[in-house]
């Protein structure tokens, strides 16, 4: 679980990283695209630039919410029937995870040390593990 201090420490770079969003938010997908350049076709019908700013929304949105993870898990796993729609696949978070966290690394600069770093992976694993769970369930239907 995510204690206090990691929560804080994601909100906190979460801000300086969503004042660049124009940047970080191609800077992500042209690495996502560089690290995994097979997940290009489900952007192909999309604006990358509107795109790059419902991903940050959406991240703005759960990262706000984070003392209150349990409130959002349910929205998290209707975000995972979306993406199952898409075509994501379960070893598509972890790519995404890398990409992001490079992202996050680039930007933030300064701001970015091991324990910011340990607060992003620890607080992307356990979203993402439960949009692949309900991913998983929404399958198997």
């Amino acid at each position: 679980m995510i204690n206090d201090t990691q929560i804080s420490l994601v909100k906190k770079s979460w801000e300086s990283a969503y004042k660049i969003q124009d940047v970080a938010g191609p800077l992500f997908y042209n690495r996502l695209f560089e690290i995994a350049p097979e997940v290009r076709y489900m952007f192909a019908q999309t604006n990358l630039q509107e795109q790059s700013k419902k991903l940050f929304q959406m991240l703005n949105y759960i990262i706000q919410r984070l003392h209150n993870l349990d409130d959002i898990i349910d929205e998290v796993a209707s975000l995972a029937g979306r993406h199952v729609k898409y075509g994501v696949k379960e070893r598509h978070y972890q790519i995404v995870g890398e990409a992001l966290l490079w992202t996050l690394e680039k930007g933030l600069g300064e701001l970015w040390n091991s324990e910011t770093k340990e607060s992003w992976v620890k607080t992307y694993t356990i979203l993402s593990s439960a949009m692949i769970g309900a991913s998983r369930i929404l399958q198997e239907k």
